[in-house]
């Protein structure tokens, strides 16, 4: 059927009128599984809506019975073993257009949020031929809010020619713990005035196509524990929690963004209850509703994740979380029992139907406002002209050229003027969800030197062969990893060293490594995509100044007390 068939039969025609309007009339013909449905976000098996492999989980075998079965708000595409949605950008359109074919041909005929994680990064659902991203911290080294808002405006674009709605970026946590085991380079900054600044960019530039969603309230920074797999606590007083996490989101509320995301975390002097945030009232209603004045949709961080299933059945936490004032719950683990559970309270009396009804209503004024009723499809020939694009490849280099940070160059080996024979070594992921990206591989090729990968923890046999290796290279470039837990870089980077050869030490995606070892010659790139991994070649071989300056301090080792890299360093030439 057409695009203008399926708006007629959807009931869609008066999507151009006032959004508040139209969610109103569509909230009213809908029964209450219908609305039940749509606040949930579900994650789905398959690159098509017609392929198989969602029987486990859903009880029906592909996408599109999953969305004609439970009626969900919207879906969330990933791209690892576990659920991968993603192939190429037409193929993800296509997708996209198949599972809003399904929502616009049953129940309320309502069409989907469709949203991913694209923050940039490390977390990039959509790799190459899309145009791929610097991690935000590398944003915060640039200090640019412009360069900020076109990556997200670009972002933003490309996504919505993809069929993708929403966003759940920017983050908005500060990262103030350096042994942060889970936000790390996510964050912009460690400085709350400049997370805020960037979140507030990001915010503005997402919205010119799609919604964006700020995470992880009411502040994910200060946790030493990984939500997927605990619930951490966060011990700030409720001075120190305004102080330091809680002007990023103030200011992505001033710029409106159209969702929060809820974080995992338990905040003993915002609640004292124990919960974690995503189901305390005291948190999403009374600080995030009341206090701050936001009305925009509240969507919880995956309901799968330990640091919300420790103390509730899973039927039970979505009613936690509507009672305490979120409006969608994200990728439930047992979808029946979380349906289930919200309807046996609505029957029950403990939830009541207007309370659904206040949520549903918030998000589908969302879908309205963001074009999504009046335009749910897209056109996969038209895929190529938006997406991964020369212009917009070369707008991300240039933004990223200003991120590359140079902490520390004792010995002038920097820039390198007549290096020899350069070997590239070190950390290497290429099996990371996301990308095959190589990064001692595309270095080396850009440096025209000799890639020789070690991976994230080198055997002694590896390292004995780098450093017979390096005994035929004029310099060494060694990429670094968490450092601070691998053995096997820590031998690495120090049998290098013992050679005496001119070293250059990166440290490719948290600067933390930097505090770890003393190497004369470091640096930070914040992360290691392609894009990234050119920019530290300009550096590197003297075809630019580096510009970036830290968005952390940098302690030595564990001993936060002792500062050895402060806030701002970074060197020039």
């Amino acid at each position: 059927m057409c695009l203008a068939g399926l708006l007629i039969v959807s009931g869609l025609s008066a999507a151009n009128a006032a959004p508040d309007s139209w969610a109103v009339r569509a909230l009213r013909g809908m029964s209450l599984v219908e609305k039940v449905g749509q606040l949930f976000v579900m994650d789905v098996q398959g690159k098509a809506a017609d392929e198989p492999g969602n029987q486990a989980k859903y009880g029906v075998e592909t996408a599109a019975e999953v969305v004609e079965r439970y009626h969900p708000g919207g879906i969330i595409y990933f791209n690892n073993s576990g659920t991968d949605n993603v192939d190429d950008p037409v193929q993800i359109a296509n997708l996209s257009n198949g599972l809003q074919r399904a929502a616009l041909a049953s129940g309320a005929r309502v069409p989907l949020i469709i949203a991913t994680d694209q923050e940039g990064g490390r977390v990039t659902r959509i790799p190459s031929p899309a145009t791929e991203y610097p991690a935000s911290m590398a944003i915060g080294a640039g200090r640019s809010a412009e360069d900020a808002r076109q990556l997200a405006t670009i972002n933003g674009r490309e996504l919505r020619a993809m069929g993708i709605n929403q966003d759940f970026a920017p983050d908005a946590d500060v990262n103030s713990n350096p042994l942060n085991p889970i936000i790390g380079s996510r964050s912009f900054s460690a400085d709350p005035a400049l997370a805020g600044r960037l979140v507030a960019a990001e915010v503005d530039g997402y919205q010119q196509s799609i919604s964006s969603a700020a995470k992880h309230f009411p502040g994910h920074g200060d946790a030493a524990t990984d939500s997927h797999t605990g619930l951490p606590v966060i011990a700030r007083t409720q001075e120190q929690w305004r102080e330091t996490d809680l002007p990023p989101f103030q200011a992505a509320i001033k710029a409106g963004t159209d969702v929060i995301m809820t974080a995992h975390i338990t905040v003993p002097s915002l609640d004292s209850s124990g919960e974690p945030a995503t189901l305390s009232r005291p948190i999403i209603t009374g600080i995030l509703r009341d206090e701050l004045g936001y009305d925009g949709v509240v969507v919880t961080d995956s309901l799968g994740m330990a640091g919300v299933r420790q103390l509730h059945p899973d039927s039970e936490i979505p009613v936690l979380a509507l009672e305490a004032g979120v409006d969608q719950m994200l990728m439930p683990p047992d979808p029946a029992a979380a349906v289930t559970g919200v309807l046996d309270a609505v029957n029950s009396g403990r939830l009541t139907e207007q309370r659904i009804d206040q949520s549903v209503l918030r998000i589908l004024q969302l879908k309205a406002k963001r074009g999504i009723v009046a335009n749910p499809l897209v056109d996969p020939q038209a895929v190529a002209w938006t997406v991964g694009t020369p212009e917009h490849l070369d707008r991300i280099q240039r933004l990223t050229d200003r991120t590359t940070t140079v902490l520390r160059n004792d010995v002038g080996l920097l820039p390198l003027r007549a290096p020899g024979t350069i070997l590239v070594t070190g950390w290497r992921n290429p099996d990371y969800p996301g990308s095959p990206a190589d990064p001692v591989a595309t270095l080396a090729n850009q440096l025209g030197g000799m890639p020789f990968p070690t991976g994230a923890n080198p055997t002694a046999q590896q390292i004995d062969s780098v450093v017979s290796a390096a005994g035929k290279a004029g310099t060494v470039v060694v990429l670094t990893n968490g450092l601070r837990t691998s053995t096997g870089q820590q031998n690495l980077l120090n049998s290098l060293l013992a050679t005496g050869k001119p070293l250059v030490a990166v440290a490719v995606q948290e600067p933390y490594d930097v505090g770890h070892a003393d190497a004369p010659t470091w640096l930070a790139t914040y992360d290691w995509r392609d894009v990234t991994m050119k920019s530290l070649a300009k550096v590197l071989l003297g075809q630019r100044s580096p510009e970036g300056k830290l968005p952390v301090s940098i302690p030595a080792g564990d001993d936060p007390g002792k500062i050895v890299y402060p806030f701002g360093a970074g060197l020039s030439w």
